[in-house]
């Protein structure tokens, strides 16, 4: 199954435990930017994925939600 970015994003975030303000806090993001990307009123930077990534110990394709085939 194919996440949109938003919610790949979203369950990222949940799965370690993290609100919003936390992650903000923890990676130095906006939380107003996290926000709306969760919301996909916008996409992040791939400087700003590859970030979320390292931080959360995944791949690009885990955190934007595609699976491999």
């Amino acid at each position: 199954m194919l996440l949109k970015y938003g919610e790949a994003l979203k369950y990222q975030r949940e799965i370690n435990g993290l609100s919003q303000n936390a992650l903000a806090k923890a990676t130095g993001l906006n939380q107003q930017m996290i926000s709306w990307w969760e919301a996909e009123k916008g996409a992040p930077s791939i400087d700003v994925c590859v970030r979320l990534a390292n931080f959360y110990g995944i791949t690009l394709d885990e955190l934007v939600g595609r699976d491999k085939k």
